[in-house]
């Protein structure tokens, strides 16, 4: 199945990133972006997990950033998910990657040259461990490109910090600031605990079209670069 363009999951959110000395594109939950401009792709993660994939030859790059994967018990492919896949969301991994891959193989890109790094799976909150978010995301996000033969150039996964990842789909090079301030801290923290609420709500309720996520961006420290 075709997976239908999502201009309502395209981020936005733009502005010019004065430490880069370039445009930015600012990515929440649920929102995807691929560019062949030479601008800054940014994210803030705590459980989720964000891929950027691109086609060197091609010049083209995006990234998206999934709250889940693709189903809510853990298991892989369609078994156990068929009703949520049938209803796009991009809050899921499964649905994440392929509207991501579709719009860079739309723009020119090849499956043979993708090459991804991926970033995320936090467990930011202790509760959240029971819940093992970080941990499936983390473990699906490999499962889908060892599946679909993308290869893996870094990755920056689990772990008990936030991140901030700023991404240059031209070029390749990311870099990852692990967040560790008490501001910040408190800040994704707060926004994991609604996600445990989404979650539990969503156990036992239908399923209904995805809210738009809080802004995550604050403070941060710690650089790591991965080229």
């Amino acid at each position: 199945m075709r997976t239908p363009y999502l201009p309502e999951a395209l981020a936005t959110r733009t502005y010019f990133d004065r430490e880069f000395g370039k445009q930015a594109v600012k990515l929440l939950p649920n929102e995807y972006y691929v560019t062949r401009e030479d601008v800054v792709l940014t994210t803030v993660l705590g459980s989720c997990v964000a891929a950027c994939i691109r086609d060197e030859v091609a010049g083209v790059g995006g990234m998206n950033h999934f709250m889940l994967p693709d189903d809510e018990g853990g298991n892989s492919g369609a078994s156990g998910s068929a009703d949520r896949m049938l209803s796009p969301s991009m809050r899921y991994g499964s649905y994440a990657l392929e509207v991501l891959i579709n719009e860079l193989l739309k723009m020119g890109a090849r499956r043979e040259r993708l090459e991804a790094k991926v970033f995320g799976g936090g467990a930011v909150l202790a509760n959240m461990t029971t819940l093992n978010i970080g941990d499936r995301n983390a473990d699906f996000v490999l499962r889908y490109l060892k599946a679909e033969e993308i290869r893996v150039a870094a990755q920056d996964l689990r772990g008990p910090h936030a991140r901030r990842v700023s991404y240059f789909p031209i070029g390749g090079l990311a870099l990852v600031r692990r967040l560790t301030r008490q501001d910040d801290a408190v800040s994704v923290a707060r926004d994991e605990r609604a996600l445990a609420r989404a979650i539990a709500t969503s156990a036992r309720a239908p399923a209904r079209a995805p809210e738009r996520a809080p802004e995550l961006f604050a403070r941060q420290s710690s650089t790591r670069q991965l080229p």
